[in-house]
């Protein structure tokens, strides 16, 4: 075959549903680990870039911002609904100084950013109407274009669709194939797989599988717990999700009556899957101080996830040079539902040797291992 994928969750899926797509011959190979990013996360998508952020990396997000809606029209018209939604999005915050009115409506105003849609300024009491769980005295900015995302919805909308394109499917441990100079495919189970190019996207256990070539990825878990919350007789399907300024603390509605909170982030844990009581007693307590009213809802769940942090909180993207064969596509950290599609569709173009569009300088999968625990690979938002 000519391009190998292993990894199941919304990066790999991705690139498996755009190289199955444009007639490549595609498999998919997938451990199924417990505790997959993608199947945690709370699916909040914001893929518009900063002023301050590396102009590379603005260039990245605003065209992953272009790709997002595109792609799940595309596999909602194919009969694969996705789980996305435009929902919109508040940034609320008690003293009105912390929302981001002003820096959000100056990129509204810009061209190649809108997609973002209206934004508009709340006064105290407003995003209340929005998301009635909000205590009155927040205020904040609303922004239109905002939406969310079921994880475990998406990946499997494009897994079903890459199938109907004639993707292969092997569900197991891979193990890279590699005769000390290039990557000639994968190990599954007792069975070999050869292919011209081997795309790890295997997020948090990335690192381990390109160990065998000598390489050290520098990718590692950072685990998450998020806690979802049931609310009886309400419907909570039409609401935003939240950023409360404050503490750069995030909360998303989902289902027709769940709450679910941005969770923790522990990057020393490994790939511990417990829900601890320290994680719950932080989801719990946190939730609690800024939205009052979870105190009579149903405690539903705790999901746990290893989110793929680097060690500055760049995505990794791209070839090694020192490794022909492989392709990596992994490190979204807590921003893995919101880029992890177009990450897909870029690792998707390099393993068929086509220009990806995209400036990847700043994402060398080999630029550094040196692991740091700041922002943004460790922000509480999915």
């Amino acid at each position: 075959m000519d391009v190998i994928v292993v990894g199941g969750g919304i990066v790999g899926t991705s690139a498996a549903f755009h190289l199955a797509g444009k007639g490549v011959s595609t498999a998919l190979v997938d451990a199924a680990h417990a505790g997959q990013a993608t199947a945690a996360g709370t699916g909040i998508v914001f893929p518009w870039p900063f002023p301050w952020d590396d102009p590379r990396e603005q260039e990245f997000k605003l065209r992953a911002a272009e790709h997002y809606p595109r792609l799940m029209a595309e596999l909602a018209e194919d009969g694969h609904p996705a789980g996305y939604e435009v929902v919109g999005g508040l940034s609320v915050d008690r003293e009105g100084d912390d929302s981001g009115f002003d820096l959000l409506d100056s990129l509204s105003r810009r061209p190649e950013f809108s997609t973002m849609g209206r934004v508009e300024r709340l006064a105290p009491g407003e995003p209340r109407a929005h998301f009635p769980l909000i205590p009155e005295e927040y205020g904040g900015v609303y922004v239109e274009g905002m939406a969310r995302v079921n994880g475990r919805t998406a990946r499997s909308a494009l897994f079903d669709a890459a199938e109907e394109r004639g993707l292969r499917y092997f569900k197991g441990d891979a193990r890279l194939l590699w005769n000390g100079h290039r990557v000639t495919g994968v190990r599954v189970g007792t069975e070999d797989l050869e292919a011209d190019t081997v795309i790890v996207a295997a997020g948090a256990w990335s690192t381990e599988l390109l160990a065998v070539t000598g390489v050290d990825l520098g990718v590692h878990p950072i685990r998450g717990q998020m806690t979802h919350f049931s609310l009886p007789g309400r419907d909570t399907r039409s609401w935003p999700v939240v950023r409360f300024g404050e503490r750069d603390y995030y909360v998303s509605a989902a289902a027709s009556d769940r709450v679910v909170t941005g969770g923790t982030v522990e990057p020393e844990a490994g790939f511990d899957r417990r829900v601890t009581a320290s994680g719950l007693l932080e989801n719990l307590s946190t939730a609690l101080e800024v939205l009052p009213e979870l105190g009579e809802a149903t405690v539903v769940e705790t999901r746990v996830g290893f989110r793929p942090g680097t060690h500055d909180g760049r995505l990794s993207l791209g070839p090694i040079e020192r490794l022909p064969g492989v392709v990596v596509a992994t490190g979204a950290g807590s921003q893995g539902l919101t880029f992890g599609p177009f990450q897909g569709l870029v690792a998707a173009r390099l393993a068929m040797g086509r220009d990806p569009g995209v400036d990847l300088s700043a994402f060398v999968p080999d630029r550094g291992q040196s692991p740091t625990w700041g922002r943004p690979g460790g922000t509480r938002q999915g």
